[in-house]
């Protein structure tokens, strides 16, 4: 189970206790913001692409979408999410539950501007019923992340 397999990726800091296990779906914004009483844009959505021969990952807040004309400057190619049926398999974690632990080897992380302006997000931990809260600095101490950029649009108009 993916959950499980954050859970112990999560151990190497002993940040596994932080883990929420929810009654209900947070498998979208929508109700991972209604599952966690918080404003939607701060769940940190982790978004899946397709980048030449690899996957990557671009984890942004709930409010924020991909900026085709930023996202290719930065990347070098148009952006095209994975279809549903590759998550899992390129990823490493269902759509749900895609979050930015324990993920596939080979898999590069970018943690996106649009999360700075908050306190604390709320990242999936591997399935559709589970998050975490954590501080922009915990963020990026558990994320094997390449670097920030700034690919985003609709949160800062």
């Amino acid at each position: 189970m993916a959950i499980e397999k954050v859970r112990k990726y999560l151990s190497q800091w002993n940040a596994e206790h932080k883990i929420q296990e929810l009654n209900e779906s947070s498998a979208t914004v929508e109700l991972a913001a209604q599952a966690l009483g918080c404003e939607p844009e701060r769940i940190a959505k982790s978004l899946s692409f397709q980048v030449n021969d690899g996957a990557i990952l671009i984890v942004a807040a709930g409010d924020a979408k991909i900026d085709n004309a930023k996202y290719k400057a930065i990347f070098g190619t148009k952006a095209k999410m994975l279809g549903k049926d590759e998550v899992l398999k390129k990823i490493g974690h269902d759509v749900g539950g895609v979050c930015p632990f324990g993920l596939n080897a080979g898999v590069a992380i970018y943690l996106d501007e649009s999360l700075k302006r908050f306190t604390t997000v709320f990242p999936a931990c591997g399935s559709s019923n589970s998050a975490i809260e954590l501080t922009i600095s915990e963020l990026e101490t558990y994320t094997p992340y390449q670097e920030w950029v700034d690919v985003c649009k609709g949160w800062n108009e």
